[in-house]
């Protein structure tokens, strides 16, 4: 890549003649903020060998293009922007000379995350508000709460919004420090560039966009800067196109309890098969990959369903897989306590089944060697293993040396070698549990002991899949464990008041790391359709469970929680 500034035009004639050096020619500035300066007259060196560069990094560069620009061979930092021989500068801050631009291929555009401790209930801000909190006038979410970044993401800001924030609206932090700084207490919000994101931090919408979804459009964020190199010769300066690049960015999505029996089974009987994923089918599809925990077998001989059924043998109608084509679904859970409840041949005719769908499997199989394999799931440069067990049983479902079902848990060592194993590989690892069912958020002792064992030997993800209520969640050692999720395909309407709500928990990766967990809100309609949650309901539910995780003080008003009255249920 090279990028130059032709400042001296020397016409040289057959007889060697001499030229002379133009007058020096000025750019426009923002109006606000910086002033401005002229732009660097460099001439190049007249010698065979060019001599190293001497880099000046204006004060707005990102870390990650600063320390790349000192990588090259030979440089030196130069705190003398005009002598410099390369500059790395906001692009904002000068665009052309004479009509011309002044950099081609050697531009880097750098988008930013508005940020907030994980557990915070808001969502987003519109970019007026965030405007207005530059100014000294934080929304009610945050206020009197300033906005907490590094310094070199300060100035790089200060382009975006015309001039220096107001007294007091904005905290300078070191960049590795910026997590520690915005859980410190009550709610706090900051700005980070992409690549520094953490699970830790819970990215806000602007205007409804978000940088880490799918569906993000570039033209619309507002949080973005171009940074260029200028100079004699940029060959040796590395400076990435940018620091979100989509091929890199891949999306995981898991869910709970999926049981397609009684009024589940009912509904899609009625209203078709594809009925109970209709309002959230889109969003799931969006994923690169969509995890989906089946406890239920597949049965050629299945009866129709019964709407209250007392009996506790499950089956499903072997059309019924179209509901998870439809919806995307990449990964099968198997270690639901059901798996054998329609015989061995059920069990192996679903197995069949999924493979003929070309619907990967993990947590049961054809025999115990199989039921304790990792599926492997490779997307954009990056493999996903999935492992998962059942403690609970009953027995005669788990499956052995020549017998079809779920993975028995055992004494859990063979799990914790196995997930020590792919993260020597340079997987990355989501570990799941049919774990004993509770109809409370908060975890059982054994129960937080199991799923921080697996976060300890290097899962990524430790997620509870049996719950019919969704669970607390923690950090651990690096990892996420969500402790149970809820249901997601079950007809669970009046067991609690939580059986119908559903967290959808999607993972964001980038190149080969964990970047952010985006926790998708469902409640239950119809007994059969999740429905993503309005505002109000969202906010109940975040701020319900973040309470039982012990990340947010509970209200002096906030009664005990309705007592479970339990009726049939797997």
């Amino acid at each position: 890549m090279r990028n130059r500034i032709i400042l001296c035009a020397c016409i040289l004639t057959i007889l060697g003649s001499a030229c002379a050096t133009p007058q020096s020619q000025s750019v426009s500035a923002p109006t606000a903020y910086p002033t401005s300066r002229p732009v660097s007259y460099l001439a190049p060196l007249a010698t065979a060998t060019p001599a190293p560069p001497t880099v000046w990094i204006a004060p707005a560069i990102p870390d990650v293009l600063r320390t790349g620009a000192m990588a090259a061979p030979g440089s030196r930092l130069s705190t003398n922007e005009v002598l410099a021989s390369v500059r790395l500068e906001v692009a904002q801050f000068v665009d052309t000379v004479q009509g011309h631009p002044i950099f081609s291929d050697g531009q880097s555009i750098w988008y930013y995350a508005l940020v907030a401790p994980f557990p915070t209930v808001t969502d987003g801000v519109s970019f007026a508000e965030l405007k207005r909190a530059w100014a000294g006038n934080s929304p009610p979410a945050f206020a009197n709460k300033p906005l907490v970044m590094a310094q070199s993401t300060y100035d790089a800001m200060k382009y975006l919004f015309g001039s220096s924030a107001a007294a007091g609206a904005v905290r300078i932090v070191p960049l590795d420090g910026l997590v520690d700084a915005l859980w410190q207490g009550g709610p706090q919000w900051g700005i980070v560039p992409f690549e520094a994101l953490d699970p830790k931090l819970k990215v806000l919408e602007i205007d409804a966009e978000s940088p880490i979804r799918k569906t993000f459009n570039e033209e619309l964020y507002p949080l973005k800067l171009t940074f260029v190199c200028l100079g004699v010769d940029c060959s040796g300066i590395s400076v990435p196109v940018t620091n979100r690049d989509p091929a890199k960015l891949t999306t995981l999505i898991m869910t709970g309890v999926t049981a397609m029996v009684r009024a589940t089974a009912y509904k899609m009987d009625v209203n078709g098969v594809l009925y109970p994923g209709r309002d959230i089918r889109q969003t799931l599809r969006e994923a690169d990959i969509t995890h989906i925990s089946n406890e239920i077998p597949f049965a050629q001989d299945c009866p129709p369903p019964v709407w209250h059924s007392q009996r506790l043998e499950f089956c499903s109608n072997p059309a019924y897989i179209g509901l998870l084509d439809d919806i995307g679904t990449d990964v099968v859970e198997l270690t639901g306590n059901h798996m054998e409840d329609w015989s061995q041949k059920a069990m192996r005719f679903t197995l069949q089944l999924y493979k003929d769908h070309n619907l990967p499997v993990y947590g049961g199989g054809e025999d115990l060697a199989a039921s304790h394999r990792a599926a492997i799931i490779e997307r954009n440069g990056m493999k996903f293993a999935f492992i998962g067990c059942n403690p609970v049983g009953p027995e005669y479902g788990w499956a052995d040396v020549n017998w079809p079902g779920a993975a028995p848990c055992g004494d859990y060592q063979w799990m914790v070698d196995e997930i020590r194993q792919l993260k020597q590989q340079g997987d990355i690892v989501i570990a799941t549990f049919q774990y004993y069912e509770y109809y409370s958020p908060e975890p059982r002792p054994r129960q937080r002991e199991i799923f921080r064992m697996m976060a300890d030997a290097g899962a990524d993800v430790v997620s509870g899949s049996q719950a019919h209520t969704p669970q607390a969640m923690e950090f651990e050692k690096g990892s996420f464990i969500h402790y149970g999720l809820g249901n997601l395909f079950f007809d669970q309407m009046n067991v609690t008041d939580y059986t119908r709500d559903e967290f959808l928990d999607r993972y964001v990766f980038y190149d080969g790391r964990m970047l952010s967990v985006d926790l998708v809100t469902a409640m239950l309609e119809d007994y059969s359709q999740p429905d993503p949650m309005g505002p109000e309901q969202r906010s109940d539910l975040l701020t319900y469970i973040f309470q039982a995780s012990g990340w947010l003080p509970k209200s002096v008003n906030d009664g005990p929680k309705p007592t479970p009255t339990l009726v049939v249920q797997p």
